[in-house]
C-alpha cells in the first residue's frame, strides 16, 4: 500500500488495489491528550500488558468489493470455546480516527472472558452514510459466520461505539433486522442482529432540542437537516427504538450535547421493559475512553453490563 501524508491539511491519501481514498488523521488519543492535558493534568494514555489468555488476530480482511477491502483486529479470549462478542466502533465525527484506537479498550476487555473486534470502517471522506453502517453489519455477519475461530457464540453479541461510534452502535442495534440498514451486494447467510448496546458519549438522535450536530454531521449525512431531512432522521437511533431494541448501557461524560435524544429512548425502553443502563463519569471530557483515570472504569461499566445482559 502506498501512502502520501499531507501535513498541512491533516489528511492522508491511501491507494491500494482498488482506489484512492484519502483520510483524516486529525483525531488521535494523542493530538485528544495534547487538548485535554492542561485541564485534566493528571491524565495518562493505559498501557496494557499482554495477556496470555488473549490471542490477536490483527489486519482481519472480512469484507472485499470493487472498491475496497476493509479489515478488522481480533482479540480473542482463549479459555473457552464460546465467548460473548464485542464489536468495536471508533468515533472521530464520522470522518478520522481509526480502529486501533480502540485496541487497548479490546484487549482489557478481552482479558476478562470476551472476544473482541475493532472495525475498520469507511469514514465520510470516502463514502457517506449509510456505508459505514453497512461496513459494520459486515463485520458482525462475518464475525458469526467464523464464529468457531474466532471462540464466539454468535447468540451473544454485542456492539459498542464511542462519540460517533456510539451513535453509530445505537442505530445498529436499533435496527436488527430492518434489510434497509443491511448491504444489499452481501450474500452472507448470517443476520446483523446484536444482542447488547454499549453507546459511549454517542448521540441517539441528530435533530432534537438537546442536539447540536452541525458540520461534521451535515458531511456524512450528505447534507443539512434541510436538504436530507430523511437521512438525518434514519441515521437516528431514537427513530428506530422499539420492542425489539436490545439491551442498551449509556456510559457518558459530564457534557450533555453528547447523549442527545437519550432520556426519550429510555422512556421507550421502560415502556417495552426493556433493561437499560446509565453510567454517567463526573467531570469528565468527549473522549474520557482514551485515557486513566476514566479508562477503567469504562471497562467495568461494560464488563458488568455484560456479565447482567448475558448471564
Amino acid at each position: 500500500m502506498r501512502k502520501i501524508v499531507l501535513i498541512l491539511l491533516g489528511l492522508t491519501c491511501f491507494a491500494n488495489a482498488q482506489q484512492t481514498y484519502s483520510v483524516d488523521t486529525s483525531y488521535t488519543v494523542k493530538s485528544t491528550y495534547a487538548k485535554l492535558i492542561k485541564k485534566y493534568p493528571s491524565i495518562t494514555i493505559p498501557v496494557i500488558a499482554e495477556n496470555e489468555n488473549v490471542d490477536k488476530i490483527g489486519d482481519v480482511a472480512y469484507f472485499t468489493s470493487k472498491e475496497r477491502t476493509l479489515h478488522l483486529d481480533a482479540f480473542v479470549n482463549n479459555k473457552q470455546k464460546q465467548n460473548p462478542a464485542v464489536i468495536m466502533i471508533h468515533g472521530g465525527g464520522w470522518r478520522s480516527g481509526n480502529k486501533s484506537q480502540m485496541n487497548p479498550l479490546a484487549q482489557e476487555i478481552a482479558s476478562k472472558g470476551y472476544s473482541c473486534f475493532t472495525i475498520e470502517y469507511r469514514l465520510s471522506l470516502e463514502a457517506k452514510y449509510p456505508y459505514g453502517v453497512y461496513d459494520v453489519k459486515n463485520a458482525i455477519r462475518f464475525i458469526k459466520d467464523n464464529a468457531k475461530k474466532f471462540n464466539v457464540d454468535p447468540n451473544k453479541i454485542a456492539v459498542l461505539g464511542c462519540s460517533s461510534g456510539g451513535q453509530m452502535a445505537a442505530l445498529i442495534g436499533t435496527t436488527n433486522g430492518i434489510s434497509a440498514f443491511d448491504d444489499p451486494s452481501n450474500k452472507s447467510k448470517s443476520s446483523s442482529k446484536v444482542n447488547a448496546i454499549i453507546n459511549v458519549d454517542g448521540i441517539l438522535a441528530f435533530r432534537h432540542p438537546e442536539s447540536s450536530e452541525g458540520e461534521m454531521a451535515s458531511f456524512w449525512l450528505g447534507g443539512s437537516y434541510e436538504e436530507k431531512t430523511e437521512n438525518w432522521k434514519n441515521a437516528s437511533a431514537l427513530s428506530h427504538t422499539n420492542k425489539n431494541t436490545p439491551p442498551i448501557l449509556f456510559i457518558n461524560s459530564s457534557i450533555d450535547r453528547f447523549h442527545a435524544g437519550r432520556d426519550d429512548m429510555i422512556k421507550t425502553l421502560n415502556r417495552y421493559k426493556i433493561y437499560s443502563e446509565v453510567q454517567t463519569i463526573e467531570n469528565s471530557p468527549h473522549s474520557f475512553w482514551f485515557f486513566q483515570p476514566w479508562f477503567n472504569p469504562t471497562v467495568d461499566f461494560t464488563t458488568n453490563f455484560l456479565k447482567k445482559t448475558f448471564k
